[in-house]
């Protein structure tokens, strides 16, 4: 139904019209895709020496990128949104800045860094470490894009939370890191989550960055995008099994996220309970 508890419209019913055209153009293409596989052939399709090494090789490298998001990411969230310097403006926006940069121009920056020619590539190759080419450039270009994912997630998160829990229990006597762990990312954890889910599939879709900057060995560097946009030219039916099981797991992880945090009341029982939980400690807090 179309309409509030208290009988009008909730929205004008022209947009419902628009939000189905614009559904249409997202869900026709998938349902095309869908179409043109192989069904007879399918497993053998996916589950080739090349296409299970490239699946395996995605998801490991995804996974490592998103531990380094968060890991990287919270900390430049709480900076960007509970501190003010100068320059700020100037920061964030180059930490969005791979939002909106071609991929390929990232992998050549990520060259001309650590490249063995790069920034730091040779000192780091006197060092015996070689990053480009290797596994390691690959989970470096995937969180160079999907990085800013988690920051813009969290930090519009934290700004809307605002700060009155954590300014309560630092008059308790609760030191920084004792409110974050405690008070702030429970009350941001799912912008936290959705922060995650966002950069592992933007690692996981990576394509322009890997390839310029990890290049295309299999085993090695050859990730899901890379193997079918190879089998595009030698085998299109691999290249579109290939795509909707790269389409599946996304779904899957999105899925799961979303059956995880079902709404945006989860924010506020988390951060009631860490509130509780911290004042229902006696005396000072550490």
């Amino acid at each position: 139904m179309n309409r509030f508890r208290g009988g009008f419209e909730a929205v004008p019913r022209w947009t419902i019209v628009v939000a189905a055209v614009g559904g249409a153009l997202v869900l026709l293409p998938l349902a095309a895709m869908a179409t043109r596989v192989n069904w007879g052939g399918f497993l053998a399709l996916v589950s080739s020496e090349s296409s299970v090494a490239a699946l395996e090789l995605s998801l490991r490298t995804s996974l490592a990128a998103t531990v380094l998001c968060v890991l990287f990411g919270v900390p430049m969230a709480l900076v960007l949104a509970r501190t003010s310097f100068p320059g700020q403006r100037v920061v964030r926006t180059v930490v969005l800045l791979p939002l909106v940069l071609p991929p390929v121009i990232g992998g050549i920056a990520l060259l001309a860094a650590f490249g063995r020619q790069g920034l730091l590539g040779h000192t780091l190759e006197v060092l015996g470490v070689e990053i480009a080419f290797s596994t390691t450039a690959v989970v470096i270009a995937q969180t160079f894009v999907a990085l800013p994912f988690l920051v813009l997630s969290l930090e519009g998160s934290l700004r809307v939370a605002g700060t009155r829990y954590e300014a309560v229990a630092a008059t308790l006597g609760a030191r920084p890191t004792t409110v974050l762990a405690r008070i702030t990312l429970p009350l941001v954890f799912p912008a936290l989550l959705s922060g995650a889910v966002l950069s592992f599939a933007r690692a996981l879709g990576e394509f322009g960055a890997t390839l310029t900057f990890a290049g295309s060995l299999q085993g090695t560097t050859r990730t899901l995008p890379l193997e079918i946009y190879l089998q595009r030219e030698m085998d299109p039916d691999a290249a579109v099994a290939l795509s909707l099981v790269l389409v599946v797991v996304s779904l899957v992880v999105v899925g799961l996220t979303l059956r995880t945090v079902p709404d945006g009341q989860a924010s506020d029982r988390g951060s009631g309970r860490s509130f509780l939980g911290l004042g229902s400690r006696s005396g000072g807090l550490s």
